[in-house]
């Protein structure tokens, strides 16, 4: 997930804050009848909070929440999906309610693939069908390059990359496309040294709203974009924007590795999705298994979020698929 919350802070932190507060309530009521536990696992570099939902015999869904930096929040909407299985989301370190140590050198690509290892031995998740948006996706593509995916039976990845620097390069693509000038003037600004400047923050504003959320956010996304705004993990991961990924995965690269990713996979984005199709038409040109790519029109990079029905539909059809 992306660092939406670099022009949204201000206006929506108090929002957030208060709607956040009320989140684990609100999910309570709405699926009062479903078997739900929390808890606290420790992983590489401390502990990070983790949310069951559901109890049902189909393979468990594990899910990799964006940022990096970022929380379980604004997946939420996949508590729907607790009817047949037992959904399982986790606070990656540096986020939400885990642990958030201050020392750069605790948050890298390796440790958060060594955490997804730990949070499945600390719930006994043998068996999973798993899950990535954004940086999720990274994360759970870098697993299997690993060879880690004994275990894994499916792979869902949205908003999905196999290469920063493709990202970047589509990034370029569409600051170039946008109406009136507003790619080069947000640049012209970001040369200048203006970019904490109002004239900046509007226009990064428009991206945001084309790119990476067509609607208003939720209590979910507000309580996402508050505990991104918290994060150390967002600045040593990325950098200081979404458009200066100067952090520790700026050169980071699996494309011709992608070979080694052998489950059937389905790959989401939107027709407006700020991590551009063709980094979505790598993934499947390049995974060995069955990849099968899906395009909900009229949505961006929170699918998830603006049109929940139908995004949870397309993942438990393809989980239900023999």
């Amino acid at each position: 997930m992306t660092n939406t919350g670099l022009t949204r802070r201000g206006t929506l932190r108090a929002a957030a804050g208060v709607m956040g507060a009320s989140l684990v309530a609100k999910a309570g009521e709405a699926f009062a009848g479903v078997p739900q536990a929390e808890g606290f696992a420790t992983v590489p570099g401390g502990k990070v909070y983790w949310r069951r939902f559901g109890s049902g015999g189909k393979t468990p869904l594990l899910t990799l929440h964006g940022g990096p930096g970022s929380s379980h929040s604004y997946l939420l909407p996949l508590q729907a999906l607790a009817d047949e299985r037992p959904v399982i989301f986790y606070d990656q370190l540096g986020c939400g309610r885990a642990d958030a140590p201050e020392a750069d050198d605790v948050y890298s690509i390796q440790r958060s693939v060594d955490e997804v290892d730990a949070v499945r031995a600390a719930l006994g998740l043998d068996q999973i069908v798993l899950l990535g948006h954004s940086w999720g996706a990274l994360l759970a593509v870098e697993y299997l390059c690993q060879g880690r995916g004994r275990g894994v039976e499916r792979l869902i990845l949205s908003g999905a990359m196999a290469s920063i620097p493709q990202v970047m390069a589509g990034f370029e693509r569409l600051f170039a496309a946008m109406p009136d000038g507003w790619g080069d003037k947000i640049h012209a600004l970001e040369r200048a040294g203006k970019t904490g400047t109002p004239a900046y923050a509007e226009l990064v504003q428009k991206f945001y709203d084309t790119f990476v959320l067509r609607v208003p956010p939720s209590p979910e996304v507000l309580a996402t974009l508050e505990a991104l705004s918290k994060s150390p993990a967002y600045r040593v991961l990325n950098g200081p924007n979404e458009f200066t990924i100067v952090g520790k995965i700026k050169d980071w690269d699996r494309r011709q590795d992608l070979k080694a990713i052998t489950q059937a996979t389905l790959i989401t984005t939107g027709e407006f999705d700020e991590v551009t199709l063709d980094c979505h038409q790598t993934l499947r040109d390049g995974i060995a298994g069955r990849a099968r790519l899906a395009v909900m029109t009229g949505c961006s990079h929170l699918t998830m979020n603006e049109k929940p029905a139908q995004y949870n539909a397309l993942l438990r059809g393809f989980m239900s698929e023999a």
